[in-house]
């Protein structure tokens, strides 16, 4: 059991029942050229993201914690982005520039896209779960939570360049789903 430093009191894990959750570490939100560049946000801190993400994951497989890919992602069709009504539809940044720019239709976080795919710095390894979502937490419409109760996983350290989006609407399900997130 390890204790992790945490306010009103340390968090205890056990590295059998953590796992590692990787959110959204794809060209889209970490590379020029990917959909968050291409809206003119500044991508200059996913360099060093990436670097404490590799120096993470290699501890992480070190101590024998489970490894979980979270991959935003689109149907070709976009079936799965909502419909008209959906706040998704409106407001999730792949969708709105897909909207405004024709000629990036089909190319933001669509499945097998090179804004899609994982940073090639940090692919997955063999043993490594992937899952796909349509949402910003990771626990809408997946199989994430049966996937982590099924390995009678409790503790989540979460990991990302979103923090404020993706990894925090993780995060938060996490914690109401009776998870420890970190």
């Amino acid at each position: 059991m390890l204790a992790l430093e945490a306010r009103p009191e340390p968090v205890c894990i056990v590295p059998a029942q953590t796992a590692v959750i990787v959110v959204d570490m794809q060209n889209a939100f970490a590379s020029a050229g990917g959909m968050f560049d291409l809206a003119g946000f500044d991508i200059s801190g996913a360099a060093p993201a990436i670097e404490a993400n590799k120096r993470l994951l290699a501890a992480a497989r070190k101590a024998g914690l489970t490894v979980v890919y979270l991959q935003m992602s689109y149907r070709p069709d976009l079936g799965d982005a909502g419909d008209i009504s959906s706040p998704n539809y409106h407001k999730e940044l792949g969708m709105v520039l897909m909207r405004q720019r024709p000629e990036l239709r089909g190319k933001l976080l669509i499945d097998d896209s090179w804004d899609w795919q994982i940073v090639d710095a940090l692919k997955p390894e063999p043993g490594d779960q992937i899952i796909r979502k349509s949402r910003y937490s990771g626990f809408c419409n997946t199989g994430l939570e049966a996937y982590l109760r099924a390995r009678n996983i409790r503790h989540l350290l979460f990991s990302g360049v979103a923090t404020n989006v993706c990894v925090d609407a993780t995060a938060r399900d996490a914690y109401m789903l009776e998870f420890w997130p970190v």
